[in-house]
C-alpha cells in the first residue's frame, strides 16, 4: 500500500528529485496521513536522524517491526539534524537520502521526515499503539513517551548495541584520514 507521492517506497520507483532539493522530499505528513490508516495494527513509530545508516540502525528496526503489524520510521529534516548539534557537517546525507535508504528497507512500512526537533507533534497526529528508541535513551525521561502514554500507548527502550553508533564510525573514519595524513599518503 503506497500513498501518493511518499510512504512506502521500496517497490516503487522514486519520484524524481536531487539531494540539494529538500524540498522535493516526499516523505511528508501529509503522505503520511494518509497511508497511516491502512497501515496494520499494532503501528511501531520510531524516530532518529539515520544519517550513516548502520547495523545497529538495522537490528533496532527489526526489532521495533517485531512488536507491531508494522512500522513508521520519522526522519529529522536536515535543518533539525543540525539542531541535535551532531558535530560539524553533520548530516553527511540530505533527509531524502536518509529516507530513501530506510523506506527501501524490509522491516519499515512508511517513511516520514519531520523538522522539529522531536516527534511531539508527529506522535500527536498519528497516534501510534506503540513508540520505540534505542537503548541509549531513558524512555521514562522522553516527553515523547509521556504523550503516547495519553491515549494508551506504550513507550519502550530497546536494546542498545554498544559499539554500533553513527559517531563511533565517523570517529573511525577521522581516525583513519588522520592516520593516512601522517604517514604522508594525503597532499
Amino acid at each position: 500500500m503506497v500513498a501518493p507521492g511518499a510512504s512506502r517506497v521500496s517497490r516503487i520507483p522514486f519520484p524524481a528529485a536531487t539531494a540539494a532539493d529538500e524540498g522535493a522530499v516526499p516523505f511528508s505528513l501529509d503522505a503520511a496521513l494518509s497511508a497511516w490508516a491502512e497501515l496494520p495494527r499494532p503501528r511501531v513509530f520510531t524516530n532518529g536522524v539515520f544519517d550513516l545508516l548502520h547495523r545497529g540502525h538495522c537490528e533496532l528496526l527489526g526489532e521495533a517491526r517485531s512488536l507491531g503489524g508494522s512500522l513508521v520510521v520519522a526522519v529529522n529534516s536536515d535543518a533539525s539534524a543540525r539542531r541535535l548539534g551532531k558535530g560539524a557537517g553533520r548530516p553527511f546525507n540530505w533527509a531524502f537520502d536518509r529516507a530513501s535508504v530506510l523506506a527501501a528497507l524490509r522491516d519499515v512500512d512508511l517513511v516520514v521526515t519531520f523538522d522539529e526537533d522531536t516527534p511531539r507533534e508527529l506522535l500527536a497526529r498519528l497516534r501510534p499503539e506503540i513508540y520505540v528508541k534505542g537503548g541509549d535513551y531513558d524512555v521514562a525521561r522522553l516527553p515523547e513517551a509521556a504523550l503516547v502514554a495519553s491515549w494508551g500507548g506504550r513507550a519502550l527502550a530497546l536494546r542498545y548495541r554498544p559499539g554500533l553508533s553513527t559517531t563511533g564510525i565517523v570517529d573511525r573514519i577521522a581516525a583513519a584520514h588522520a592516520a593516512t595524513v601522517l604517514d604522508g599518503e594525503i597532499a
